[in-house]
């Protein structure tokens, strides 16, 4: 599938525009969380915890991210359970 294919195509932008919604509400609700924690910390310790704890949340949704794209990539079983036939046929 070409590049232009793909930018021409409504489902993509419209997927898009989905993750982008869904990246922001998750950062909102990590800012909450992570300041509400951190407010029970001495004062000097707050802005410390915030970044800590900020820079772990994007970098674990990167990570979620990319693993959503490898495994949306893959065109090959990475195991087989050894299960053939119909569902019934297992019974």
């Amino acid at each position: 599938m070409s590049i232009l294919h793909l930018l021409a195509d409504p489902a993509a932008w419209a997927a898009l525009a989905t993750l982008i919604v869904m990246e922001i509400v998750l950062g909102i609700d990590n800012l909450v969380f992570i300041s509400l924690l951190s407010n029970k910390l001495p004062e000097g310790q707050r802005v410390k915890v915030r970044r800590v704890g900020i820079g772990l949340a994007l970098g674990l949704r990167l990570v979620l991210l990319s693993a959503i794209a490898w495994i949306a990539g893959l065109v090959e079983p990475v195991f087989d359970l050894g299960i053939a036939g119909a569902v019934d046929a297992h019974g």
